[in-house]
């Protein structure tokens, strides 16, 4: 068990940098992905091109949420059961947690394929992009055993403590992503499908090694008795984590293909300044996401182990480090936007660079408010409360749909952005109370008791 790390033990605020950080590593690497497959259409395909694989992406992120439940669902469990040192069950939680992903993903596969085009007509895409969204979108739809399995990889690696091996997974399969993706691209000529396939592949080769690795780590794990692969009791718990957690980045999902409704509808000038300044957003907000999952499994085993009492630390450690990253980021965004957007096109038309400036120079100034919520989150849903990390996350996306609706026959697209903020700031306070309520203002009233 040497690849493994007890997070119960020492220092809570070093032991959450030293997990956390090569988590934060992982998410970067991750992001290339997209960001790749983004800059080389914009690059070395044009405009257009931009606009169809960012329009394509919104929905890919339904697909993405459904991954990122099996992830958090099984990741919470495990750590649980490794922290109370539950071997056994947590084996079985494993193979529970595989044995279900598959089953999703089949069916959202079969969904994904008969319905791709009825969706991308749903969210007013442009004629002129339709063809390059629809086969965009399809390949990825396939490489869905791919996201999916992997996913559920890393959410093992990280419940036992190991953040560094998906960092190196990461690390290798994004690099090599980049160059095939200019390689299929510039020297092949596939245009958005070179794209498409070039991270196909190299999701395919990480997920199969990550799961290797994983079941090889686990036949090392010494356990009493047999093994049993499928508990349905194990898997009631892992549903009681993975369906809010599906939801909420479903519901997410539907809101932002609804504000790419309204976007679609300012043309495809502003859907490609859009696509290159959300998936610079997406590069931060992911990142804090993935530091607060950092968050979940410290949280999740340190109750499994009954040390509730480290939770507080953790939660200060993790708001120091959401603030390293999201303070530099949010005045690079601000003050450099339109070089960084401009890295996305090669000639791209004035409305592309004002509208991904804008975008950037609205939402930015407020990654601090989002960090200190996707922190609050980590905690919430390491604990098993759903129903709260719901509540504030629900308000986010209602308020942020509604608005850009309200606002943008008003203000135009500028009116869309500005609906980012205020639901944050709203979901951030609703967030930070239920964390106060649950972990500070109880632990207040126990040690006055004693």
């Amino acid at each position: 068990m040497a690849s493994t790390k007890d997070l119960t033990v020492g220092e809570p605020g070093k032991v959450l940098r030293m997990f956390c950080l090569p988590m934060f590593g992982s998410i970067i690497f991750q992001q290339l992905y997209n960001l790749a497959d983004s800059f080389v259409a914009g690059k070395l395909i044009g405009e257009e091109a931009l606009a169809a694989v960012g329009n394509s992406y919104e929905i890919t992120l339904i697909f993405i949420a459904f991954a990122f439940g099996c992830n958090i669902g099984c990741s919470v469990i495990v750590s649980q059961l490794f922290g109370a040192k539950k071997l056994s069950e947590m084996k079985t939680a494993v193979y529970t947690s595989l044995f279900s992903t598959g089953a999703v993903c089949v069916v959202l596969m079969t969904a994904g394929m008969l319905l791709s085009e009825t969706l991308l007509r749903m969210i007013r895409t442009p004629d002129n992009i339709l063809s390059d969204s629809l086969l965009y979108l399809n390949i990825y739809i396939m490489s869905l055993p791919f996201v999916f399995f992997y996913n559920v990889a890393t959410g093992i690696f990280s419940a036992m403590g190991d953040s560094q091996t998906p960092f190196i997974f990461l690390a290798v399969s994004s690099t090599v992503n980049v160059g095939m993706d200019i390689l299929f691209v510039a020297s092949f000529g596939m245009g958005v499908a070179g794209v498409a396939w070039a991270t196909f592949i190299c999701q395919g080769v990480s997920c199969i090694l990550a799961v290797i690795v994983v079941l090889k780590r686990l036949s090392r794990i010494e356990t009493e008795g047999k093994v049993i692969l499928f508990s349905r009791k194990i898997l009631g718990r892992i549903a009681s984590i993975a369906i809010p957690s599906t939801l909420q980045q479903s519901f997410i999902s539907v809101g932002n293909i609804l504000i790419q409704g309204v976007i679609n509808g300012f043309g495809s000038g502003t859907i490609a300044g859009y696509a290159a300044a959300v998936k610079l957003n997406n590069l931060v907000i992911t990142s804090l996401t993935t530091l607060g999952n950092g968050v979940s499994n410290f949280t999740a085993q340190n109750i499994g182990a009954g040390k509730n009492e480290r939770i507080n630390a953790g939660f200060k450690a993790a708001l120091k480090l959401v603030w390293a990253l999201s303070l530099p980021i949010a005045l690079l965004y601000f003050f450099a936007g339109e070089p960084l957007i401009r890295l996305f096109m090669d000639e791209p038309t004035d409305t592309a660079v004002q509208t991904g400036i804008t975008f950037l120079r609205i939402v930015s100034p407020f990654y601090v408010i989002a960090s200190v919520k996707l922190a609050a989150d980590g905690v919430l849903r390491g604990a098993g409360l759903m129903g709260r990390f719901m509540t504030a996350t629900f308000t986010d996306l209602i308020l942020r749909v509604v608005l850009a609706f309200v606002l943008s026959p008003v203000f135009g697209s500028t009116g869309i952005w500005a609906a980012w903020p205020i639901g944050w700031c709203i979901a951030t306070a609703l967030s930070v109370t239920f964390y106060i309520r649950k972990f500070v203002h109880k632990r207040n009233k126990n040690e006055h008791t004693l």
